[in-house]
């Protein structure tokens, strides 16, 4: 009988010291892989490639207008030193903002644009500016004759620097910009927007060069946007007061 009694016993610690793994621990084990899994995965993700610029704009409510809608094309001219300052005054930013009133006018002008022109595409040229940028832009031109071009940072500023202004142009199905009688940033009668007939007279813009003035205008002010009358690129969305009194400056 004892002898008996200790061959089971042994055969009871034989089986515990190996028995199977049962189903509800490797569902466990599986659980803390997986778990571990994500978060490689998620340390593996890319950081943001956003300026800091970008980033604060981002955080003030500002709308990025490629992430908004893809077809509208940037190229920020302030990104390179090809501008009239000869400079590159945008050093890190690389993404075009306005604010959102200026946004939902921007897409419906796209919208009309490609109703018109299927082929055709906006390019914006430049849009939100913080004032910092502004006051090298003005010390540029400051007590000269084209300071009529630059808006004075000590009046205000200018309607970019609160995100409701726009420099914008159409290009074709090449990308290439439609002729609009002048380049950008030109300071000169030629690029005012106030006697187009007289201009194409003259010969210092070609008629169909007006054409591309008129359709770019069209659409610009179906949509809500307000010409400056000394720079066909140029946009508002707000009268200057308005804009000043109203909203808050991008420092």
């Amino acid at each position: 009988m004892i002898r008996t009694l200790l061959i089971i016993a042994i055969s009871f610690l034989f089986g515990s010291c190996h028995r199977q793994v049962k189903p509800m621990e490797l569902q466990q084990t599986d659980s803390i892989s997986a778990i571990t899994t994500v978060k490689i995965k998620n340390s593996e993700q890319p950081k943001s490639t956003k300026s800091e610029l970008a980033q604060k704009l981002d955080s003030l409510g500002f709308i990025n207008i490629a992430e908004a809608d893809s077809t509208i094309l940037i190229d920020l001219i302030y990104t390179r030193s090809d501008n009239f300052t000869g400079e590159v005054l945008y050093e890190t930013l690389r993404e075009a903002y306005l604010h959102p009133l200026a946004m939902e006018s921007l897409l419906k002008a796209n919208q009309l644009l490609k109703a018109k022109q299927p082929n055709y595409s906006l390019l914006v040229l430049d849009a939100a500016r913080p004032m910092s940028i502004q006051k090298r832009m003005w010390d540029k031109v400051k007590g000269t004759p084209n300071n009529i071009y630059v808006s004075n940072p000590n009046k205000g500023g200018g309607m970019h620097n609160y995100g409701m202004a726009v420099d914008i142009t159409i290009v074709d199905e090449q990308g290439e910009w439609l002729s609009m009688g002048t380049g950008f940033d030109h300071f000169g009668i030629e690029a005012h927007i106030t006697n187009e007939d007289e201009l194409v007279k003259e010969g210092k813009i070609t008629n169909e060069e007006r054409q591309n003035r008129v359709l770019l205008r069209s659409i610009m002010q179906e949509a809500g946007f307000i010409p400056l009358y000394n720079e066909w690129w140029h946009f508002n969305r707000l009268e200057r007061a308005e804009t000043i009194a109203n909203y808050k400056l991008i420092e």
